[in-house]
């Protein structure tokens, strides 16, 4: 299995950075539009539809739905308002869980499920191209936020193996540890403050970027725990089977659906005091 999940992300690794940094922002929307597309048919069957033609209506809606999530990336002013509101949306995820630990609770109807699906796919798309097209230095904020993601989640396998004792939420996810967690953070912040140094972006000050770096990695652990309580809830282990290793394709961005709204409302704050 590590060794799938390591082929598979030396491959694909390499096709998305070149992406983030070659191409323009309109053609990268594009392509991130077909990501999430897979990724909210995943859904589809992690919320239990198994109608085909209900599932293509819904990724059909889906999809419809980014092109005026386009237009708003025109209207800096809206786009900021919609990324702080999607930002503490993830404070209400982050409520759901501890309720969820407490309390296993039932799965939502499909109706429910489908609408929180939109709110977890639809933002990053518009977080991930905001961040690449409306910011100074957008590929940059695109790698840093990937640095930080696969740092965090990287440092937690290894940190988790290692010294793993106290599990982090044993009712969600029984493999992942607060020592894992710690050891992921750690090695998240080293890779972006390396990155943030190699390339000196223009950025927030020091202590500001500090916290929003913190932020966003505690965002990226949130959005991970979020779609593990929700395959918990379905009885599923992985929400698809197309990436080698890694399940599907939602099993690789859970982290990512939190992380850049955070990064995206972080930088647009920012922006706005410049």
């Amino acid at each position: 299995m590590l060794k799938a999940r390591v082929l598979t992300a030396l491959a694909l690794g390499p096709l998305l950075l070149a992406a983030i940094w070659l191409l323009p922002t309109p053609v990268l929307a594009l392509a991130l539009g077909g990501v999430a597309a897979l990724a909210a048919w995943e859904w589809t069957t992690l919320i239990g539809v198994q109608d085909h033609g209900r599932r293509v209506a819904l990724v059909g809606g889906f999809a419809m739905t980014l092109l005026p999530g386009w237009w708003l990336l025109q209207a800096v002013p809206a786009v900021s308002g919609i990324l702080y509101a999607v930002a503490a949306l993830w404070l209400v995820a982050l409520c759901w869980l501890v309720l969820y630990t407490r309390r296993e609770l039932a799965a939502p109807s499909p109706l429910v499920s489908a609408v929180v699906g939109w709110l977890v796919l639809w933002p990053c798309w518009l977080a991930l191209v905001y961040l690449h097209g409306s910011t100074p230095w957008g590929p940059f904020w695109h790698t840093f936020l990937l640095v930080l993601v696969w740092g965090a989640d990287t440092g937690a396998y290894f940190a988790g193996r290692a010294w793993g004792r106290r599990r982090l939420a044993p009712c969600i996810s029984p493999g992942k540890s607060w020592e894992g967690a710690v050891g992921g953070g750690l090695a998240a912040l080293l890779g972006g403050g390396a990155l943030v140094l190699l390339l000196q972006p223009q950025a927030p000050g020091v202590v500001a970027l500090a916290l929003l770096t913190v932020a966003v990695i505690v965002a990226s652990v949130v959005g991970d725990l979020f779609e593990s309580m929700l395959k918990r809830q379905r009885g599923v282990k992985d929400s698809g089977g197309i990436l080698p290793g890694h399940g599907g394709i939602l099993d690789r961005i859970d982290s990512l659906t939190a992380a850049a709204p955070v990064l995206a409302a972080g930088l647009a704050w920012w922006q706005s005091g410049m």
